[in-house]
């Protein structure tokens, strides 16, 4: 009996001088003892209390467990052994509890507190998911170039991960501010909207790419209408305004909101918002920045494009052009046709290729074009425009040089006139009626190399079903066939247009391309264009419904 009495004394001096907080419970789950650090964590706990009302459920139910344990582990000699360890929050902070095991059945509860190892591992996991969410968000918002599909995908993923509400402002426009607004669970909605920033405080200061102000400076009651989305029916408690920087120059502003059962933004979390921001607002600003250039590039390249022929004063008019690369719209051959002032004057046709390929090339052909429409008042003087335009290339210090030829096209009664000029460019080439082809033996100087060049024009007559067909070397040089290595060849061409006897110009053209684009079987190849100017046999009436062609014989 002195022994156990030893032992108790014993056991209770260790538990007074733990370095953390004990209590010890009997089998009924009255305390016992407990020492300083349990009574200063646990107020209302002293000896003869009972656990149910003085520890949280979690401990008091880990108690009865023990207990139970107890039974079958106590021991002849007095021992003790341990049961499992539980854990839980007891006020503001967390606890492992550690089970001792009495031969008595009474359980020592030893409390050690984790909650500085437990706040570090959650701050590890936040920082994982948002390392996560920031690649996600990357991913997605750098995956389209659209503007208004970026705006939409940074307010779904905003308010997905960062807040219940997310509204994307961007600068305005015209007066009016676009938007995108999504709920969390809910598909974003984009519109555009009459509204003064002012109406909501640090929008006007973030739309300017100032520093956002904090989150408790705005008023949750001061949203003005605008910014919540039809579909959001939670009462706002709190709102962070941060700005979306682009490269240069803002990308616009993205609004949070936060429902008020759901805890206010703290400070740690709109810094993280700043992170998040500075990857949208790159991707906006470079989905902007591509629009601007697609834009401009879709202004210039109207000007570059060959432009869309079509009957002309009863001359049937065709061209075709394709250029070096699978991905490119423009290169360096090109033609225009120029209308006569009066049905009187010929109409001025013009077909060219600048040496090289690509968009460097398509910049000094848009030259070109612009030079000549420039001269056209003297277009009834060929040798006239091409010096003057051999000129302009030579002080304009290009280094490329460019061939072309010129052909002056007249309707006359049931035939037309040509007057054809070349300035270092293949001879063009007339198909008659019955199949024959000649060449046009004008020649002429490259246009961009010598100070004096010098041009030959030749005249003829195409009479109704004859076509004269102007092209570029593309056709000629392409390197296609059974090996994939042989020329098309100029006596290839001379053949495939006189198959093309007494065809529209349409079809001329179309057949020439198609021929030329099986011999070279995907293969490599240069610009190619070409234009057909045919006498049409037939004159084309509109039918009773007005839609179908009549035709008779010339």
């Amino acid at each position: 009996m002195a022994s156990t009495k030893g032992n108790s004394v014993t056991r209770s001096r260790l538990w007074g001088s733990a370095p953390c907080p004990v209590i010890v419970a009997d089998g009924t789950g009255t305390v016992i003892e407990l020492n300083d650090a349990a009574g200063h964590l646990l107020g209302d706990a002293v000896p003869g209390t009972s656990m149910r009302d003085v520890v949280p459920d979690w401990l008091a139910r880990a108690h009865q467990a023990a207990v139970a344990d107890a039974v079958h582990a106590s021991s002849a000699d007095g021992g003790t052994t341990r049961s499992e360890t539980v854990s839980g929050r007891i006020a503001a902070y967390t606890f492992e509890a550690h089970p001792t095991l009495n031969a008595d059945g009474s359980v020592v509860w030893w409390l050690v507190d984790d909650t500085e190892r437990r706040l570090a591992e959650e701050a590890l996991a936040t920082e994982r998911e948002r390392t996560r969410f920031l690649a996600e968000a990357s991913n997605v918002l750098l995956a389209s170039l659209n503007t208004g599909r970026c705006m939409a995908a940074t307010a779904q993923l905003a308010a997905e991960y960062l807040a219940d509400v997310a509204i994307v402002v961007a600068p305005a426009t015209g007066g009016k501010l676009p938007l995108a607004r999504a709920v969390s669970g809910q598909e974003a909605d984009r519109a555009l909207v009459v509204a003064d920033p002012a109406d909501l405080p640090g929008l006007g200061e973030a739309l300017q790419g100032f520093p956002p102000v904090p989150s408790r400076w705005i008023d949750p009651t001061a949203l003005p209408v605008w910014a919540l989305p039809d579909s959001c029916e939670a009462s706002i408690g709190s709102v962070v305004v941060t700005p979306l920087p682009g490269h240069g120059v803002p990308a616009g502003a993205l609004i949070l909101l936060r429902a008020t059962d759901r805890p206010q933004f703290n400070e740690n979390e709109e810094i993280f918002t700043r992170l998040f921001a500075a990857r949208a607002g790159a991707a906006l600003s470079a989905a902007r920045l591509y629009s601007e250039q697609s834009a401009i590039t879709q202004t210039l390249m109207r000007d570059l494009l060959p432009p869309t022929l079509r009957r002309l004063d009863g001359v049937e008019i065709a061209g075709g052009y394709r250029p070096a690369g699978a991905a490119e719209r423009v290169g360096g051959d090109f033609y225009d046709v120029h209308p006569g002032s009066t049905p009187a004057d010929a109409s001025l046709v013009i077909l060219g290729d600048v040496c090289g390929k690509g968009l460097e090339a398509a910049v000094l052909t848009g030259k070109i074009r612009n030079t000549l429409q420039a001269l056209l008042p003297m277009a009834d003087d060929h040798e006239r425009m091409l010096r003057l335009l051999n000129g302009a290339l030579l002080s304009s210090h290009h280094t490329r040089f460019a061939t072309m030829v010129l052909a002056s096209v007249q309707r006359a009664d049931n035939h037309v006139r040509l007057r054809l000029t070349s300035a270092g460019h293949p001879s063009p080439l007339v198909v008659r009626r019955d199949g024959t082809v000649e060449e046009i033996a004008t020649h002429g100087s490259l246009i961009g190399v010598l100070p004096a060049i010098e041009a030959r024009s030749v005249e003829t007559v195409l009479r109704p079903g004859d076509t004269c067909l102007l092209y570029t070397d593309g056709f000629t040089e392409a390197r296609g066939g059974p090996l994939g290595e042989e020329l098309f060849g100029d006596e290839r061409l001379r053949q495939a247009l006189s198959d093309c006897a007494d065809m529209p110009a349409e079809a001329v053209v179309d057949r020439i391309q198609m021929l030329a684009s099986q011999w070279l079987r995907n293969g490599p190849h240069d610009d190619m264009a070409l234009i057909a100017i045919s006498a049409p046999r037939t004159n084309h009436l509109s039918a009773v419904d007005g839609h179908t062609r009549g035709r008779y014989t010339a």
